[in-house]
């Protein structure tokens, strides 16, 4: 996210709450409790924020975290793409050469 998206957002979320306080007042709050109402508000949205964001940590699927993963892959597919037929047959002599030991020692 750039600077200016989260400026942006800030002015957002700040223009928002103004506009709920001005329709809380206008529903017939109290200014004070309109005020209280709208914080309530707020602080209901950050929490749903904070637990999206946190869900999105624990399972992986950060956006940072995504593309490190997909950079990695294409790298080595580039990589066994640049492979001789001889260096693949090598390679995969070696995989089954540990597969057959791994299962040995189970």
């Amino acid at each position: 996210m750039r600077r200016i998206d989260v400026i942006g957002i800030g002015i957002g979320v700040f223009a928002a709450s103004g506009l709920i306080y001005i329709l809380f007042q206008f529903v017939g709050f109290a200014p004070d409790k309109a005020g209280i109402w709208t914080q309530a508000l707020l602080v209901i949205g950050l929490l749903g924020w904070l637990f999206t964001y946190v869900f999105r940590v624990v399972t992986g699927s950060m956006t940072y975290h995504q593309q490190r993963q997909d950079y990695e892959e294409a790298v080595l597919q580039k990589r066994l793409e640049e492979l001789t037929p001889e260096e693949l047959a090598q390679l995969q002599a070696e995989i089954d050469a540990e597969q057959a030991a791994t299962k040995q020692n189970q």
